[in-house]
């Protein structure tokens, strides 16, 4: 894990500092940036984010990060919604997202037993073999803060239940995405960052 250069992507999202210290915890130390060229050199880029997709999207856009994140031929990671803004389109604010995994972002369906947004604890459904999820446990659960989610499909590696089988983890080419928050999924979040710094 030596030779890891690791960015995070500064993207004016709150939950940087937490992704940080949960890297540190990990002994990797990860340079905020949203320099396009240090970007492009890291040998792997988290994108975090939490907040609404439009906004989002318009920091990156502020940047000059657009380019720059859809030409990443190095692992990249989304959290929260990073994970959603890799996808096609949210129908939060009727966003056009970075579009490098297939897919659409749409707003849960509530109901009296389920609340918008999905807020707590939620089990981890593995559906296919993935050195992402190397260690994983039958029973592994993560924390879960969103009111947008996309449907589970051909590039979820792990889904969740919430009224229907929502992408938990996806993964497409080099681009990865964890809905969930890792850096506040104790010992299952660090076991995911590990397995994406070892990639």
């Amino acid at each position: 894990m030596s030779a890891v250069e690791l960015v995070l992507v500064d993207a004016g999202g709150t939950n940087i500092g937490s992704v940080r210290y949960a890297l540190e915890r990990l002994g990797v130390f990860a340079e905020v940036s949203d320099d396009a060229q240090r970007i492009a050199r890291a040998t792997h880029v988290i994108l975090p984010g939490v907040g609404a997709a439009g906004p989002g999207m318009q920091r990156l856009r502020e940047a000059g990060l657009i380019d720059v994140l859809r030409g990443l031929s190095q692992p990249v990671l989304g959290v929260c919604l990073g994970m959603q803004l890799l996808f096609e389109h949210s129908e939060e604010g009727d966003t056009t997202c970075l579009g490098v995994v297939p897919g659409q972002v749409r707003r849960i369906e509530g109901s009296a037993r389920r609340r918008v947004p999905h807020m707590g604890w939620n089990r981890l459904d593995v559906l296919t073999d993935d050195p992402l999820l190397g260690g994983l446990g039958a029973d592994a659960h993560a924390y879960f803060v969103h009111s947008y989610a996309v449907a589970s499909a051909a590039h979820t590696l792990a889904s969740t239940d919430y009224g229907s089988a929502l992408a938990a983890i996806v993964r497409h080419r080099n681009f990865h995405g964890m809905q969930f928050h890792p850096e506040r999924s104790a010992a299952v979040g660090a076991r995911l960052l590990r397995n994406f710094l070892d990639s």
